[in-house]
């Protein structure tokens, strides 16, 4: 994929003078008195080195890697889809609670590990992620009720949460501006989530399953469910293990230098180019020169300077705890266009957070009430639906990719179509009246949601300043979990035979696509900060 006017752009920044590297077109994605003009600076010396070491061995090692938590972030609310219908036949209890206590560890590890992220760094999130979601995941398959199950949602939901503000966040610090559409192509992991546990839980499911008629549903005779999350946690396990064990993360140094530690992210520097066996022309010395920086630790209170450190537990717990403060969260509404723009992304998260899971909590209710013929019944016919669907979102993703550096459309374009489409795709759905009507309807849908989630997990963290980063990625995922929370309780009180939900979802798709029009920045031929 060729992308002329970003090279251009950038070329044309790095044969400046020093003195113009605030005056890039980078510096063109917020308003001026956003961001620490020295800070910028510095992070404008980054990027032009990062731009010459290159997409190399290092930055697709790192697509991989960072790819298992887009793969996660799917994966585990299609298990507990995969898993509903076996679970409750067994343990007699309502569906949505499962549901309920799922949102809640995404709610929860989305902003806890997002504000984390800014605060003790990218590797420890990127690294212990995976494992939680491993370990509870695997812990999962022996609950002896649906509350232990519940419970065990909840905790490796806490893990999952974490993977989309943290990753996001690594791999755009580490990749070059002339490959940031890599960040979209990124939701073909997503897809690959979905295909792989649909995969996975058809044999597992479908043949150690009680029959859906049985009065009475014993564990032995339904293990199913628990064989497909004892594999799903072990296959989490073998992904932290590659992570952690295999590829080297280094801590990105755009959030070294946010910290003062200059040196230390020109060492970063330094071991990725080792590793792709290039070079880049920065020094420490040019990095440390720019003048009126005040770094990150000195505001707060990380234990900077040089007078004597309390070292015992008990200061330590403290000077940790009050690195929680409210700065992060302010930066991100520092200034009129700052908060606006802000503003805007939590709200289409927040917006499509309810709109995805209300359309699947309903649909299937609302047509068989119509009449709908869903052929058999068998399992057969719901793993194949699930299994097309999961492969139709792979060309989403790469269409995706392509789609945001397109001269006129770019991000909010292709954000804006993709999301309406969806839209569109679920109106159109109410109209079929048998199994293959529902999913040639739902193709489309799943083809243009990949789109739209694509370039919204892209577009998120590039509008962001890295010091910022993970605590707006981890207030807009909060957004998005808080309203699909709203889902499962809606289930419970609504009248499930009432087209009124779908056509709600429908136009809430409709609506965030325009808001995406709204958006005041475009990331298209820039570097983010």
């Amino acid at each position: 994929m060729s992308h002329p006017e970003i090279q251009t752009d950038q070329k044309s920044a790095r044969s400046e003078s020093p003195d113009a590297h605030t005056k890039d077109n980078t510096h063109d994605l917020l308003p001026s008195g956003t961001v620490d003009d020295a800070y910028l600076a510095k992070i404008h010396l980054l990027n032009e080195a990062i731009q010459e070491i290159g997409m190399g061995k290092y930055q697709w090692y790192l697509f991989i890697v960072t790819g298992f938590g887009w793969f996660s972030d799917n994966l585990w609310p299609i298990v507990t889809g995969l898993i509903l219908a076996p679970v409750l036949n067994e343990f007699h209890q309502q569906g949505p609670f499962l549901k309920l206590a799922q949102n809640i560890g995404l709610l929860i590890g989305a902003f806890f590990w997002g504000l984390g992220s800014d605060v003790w760094g990218r590797r420890w999130g990127f690294n212990i992620t995976l494992f939680i979601t491993g370990v509870f995941g695997t812990a999962a398959g022996g609950s002896p009720n649906f509350t232990a199950l519940s419970a065990f949602a909840a905790c490796w939901s806490i893990g999952v949460g974490g993977n989309l503000p943290v990753d996001s966040a690594v791999f755009l610090e580490f990749i070059p501006g002339s490959h940031q559409y890599l960040l979209t192509v990124l939701s073909i992991w997503w897809a690959f989530g979905q295909l792989i546990g649909s995969l996975i839980a058809w044999p597992l499911i479908a043949n150690h399953s009680c029959p859906q008629t049985a009065t009475v549903c014993l564990r032995s005779e339904n293990m199913g469910w628990r064989y497909f999350l004892f594999t799903m946690g072990g296959i989490m396990l073998l992904l932290f293990f590659l992570r952690f064990f295999v590829f080297n993360l280094y801590e990105s140094p755009k959030f070294l230098v946010g910290r003062g530690k200059d040196a230390q992210a020109i060492q970063v520097l330094e071991n990725v180019a080792k590793y792709n066996n290039t070079q880049f022309s920065l020094t420490l010395e040019q990095l440390t020169n720019v003048q009126g920086f005040k770094k990150q630790s000195e505001v707060v209170g990380d234990g900077g300077g040089t007078s004597a450190v309390d070292t015992s537990i008990t200061a330590v717990l403290r000077r940790n705890m009050q690195k929680f403060d409210m700065n992060h969260v302010k930066a991100l509404f520092a200034t009129r266009q700052l908060a606006y723009s802000t503003s805007l992304v939590i709200l289409l998260w927040a917006i499509i957070g309810l709109a995805f899971p209300l359309y699947n909590a309903f649909v299937t209710y609302y047509l068989a009430t119509r009449g709908a013929d869903f052929g058999d019944g068998s399992t057969y016919i719901t793993y194949r639906n699930q299994v097309i669907l999961s492969v139709i979102g792979v060309p989403g993703a790469l269409v995706g990719g392509w789609a945001v550096d397109l001269p006129y459309i770019g991000r909010k374009g292709s954000l804006c179509i993709s999301t309406v489409l969806t839209g569109v795709f679920l109106f159109a759905s109410t109209t079929a009246r048998t199994s293959n009507a529902l999913l040639g309807w739902n193709c489309g849908y799943s083809f243009t949601s990949n789109i739209m989630y694509g370039v919204l997990y892209a577009y998120t963290p590039e509008i962001f300043s890295s010091k910022d980063r993970g605590t707006g990625m981890g207030l807009a995922a909060s957004a998005n979990r808080i309203f699909g929370i709203m889902s499962p309780i809606i289930a419970l009180y609504a009248n499930l035979t009432t087209a009124v939900p779908i056509w709600i979802s429908g136009a809430l798709f409709i609506l965030a696509g325009f808001i995406a029009l709204l958006l005041p920045y475009e990331p298209r031929g820039k570097t983010s900060m």
